[in-house]
């Protein structure tokens, strides 16, 4: 296989760029984790570069609200750069406030910026939610994904998906957006707290109309190794954890 170059994107606040990094690299993953302002400064950062990710955190500190601040300067700064980079069949992924930023900054599920019918909220419960979910595909292709459902943690208080009415949802629906759904055990869609949010449409991710931008809510860079599950001890060791099956399936897009 060819050498696959991934460039994360950190800003001040941000605090899974590390593991981000780790999990890309145990699937031989190029790994290039740049500050924004550094990439500001050294825009030719982007030559060569297969795989935009941004991690998860708390970028700018969620000031004003979550990812708000670094979605305005990816746009000001690179929004050109960025809509050629998916041009030419890359892939961006956005992790928990990296989906927030995606979203936010009008790569998913592709609206202009500021026109957005979809956000990310405040969780219905009031609190930060902490906890592993089962997450499943929602049918549209995706490079990142595969046909089967995944167990994941999410940590996050801002992490529920809002639409502004319901010609949204049915847009997102019909235009193959959703691209993976809170589920439980048998891949059901239920309540809260299989849906630890109250995402409408128990939606997990988004993505673009190519499917090659994903942002999702829940860190599949903390299922990386099957020690991260758990309940590892009673699982099989070379069974290969769900979350590092997304950047592999990712890598597999390169072949």
């Amino acid at each position: 296989m060819a050498v696959v170059n991934v460039l994360i994107v950190r800003a001040p606040g941000t605090n899974c760029a590390l593991e981000t990094a780790a999990a890309w690299e145990r699937v031989a993953a190029k790994v290039t984790t740049v500050h924004l302002d550094e990439l500001k400064r050294c825009p030719e950062m982007w030559t060569g570069a297969q795989v935009l990710t941004i991690p998860g955190g708390f970028a700018f500190g969620d000031d004003i609200s979550a990812g708000k601040i670094l979605a305005v300067d990816l746009s000001l700064f690179f929004g050109e750069a960025l809509r050629a980079f998916v041009s030419r069949g890359n892939l961006v992924l956005g992790i928990c406030n990296g989906f927030q930023v995606l979203l936010k900054a009008g790569l998913i599920p592709g609206e202009p910026l500021g026109s957005s019918s979809v956000t990310l909220t405040m969780n219905e419960s009031g609190r930060y939610e902490d906890r592993w979910v089962h997450v499943a595909p929602g049918g549209a292709s995706c490079p990142f994904l595969d046909d089967q459902p995944m167990y994941l943690p999410v940590a996050h208080a801002e992490g529920r998906v809002a639409v502004a009415d319901e010609k949204s949802i049915e847009s997102l629906e019909a235009g193959g957006r959703i691209a993976l759904r809170y589920v439980d055990q048998r891949g059901a869609i239920g309540a809260y707290p299989v849906n630890p949010n109250g995402s409408v449409g128990s939606i997990a991710g988004l993505m673009d109309e190519t499917g090659r931008v994903l942002g999702l809510m829940p860190h599949p860079e903390r299922h990386a190794h099957f020690t991260h599950h758990p309940c590892w001890t009673r699982l099989r060791s070379d069974r290969e954890p769900d979350g590092l099956r997304l950047f592999r399936n990712a890598m597999t897009y390169f072949k």
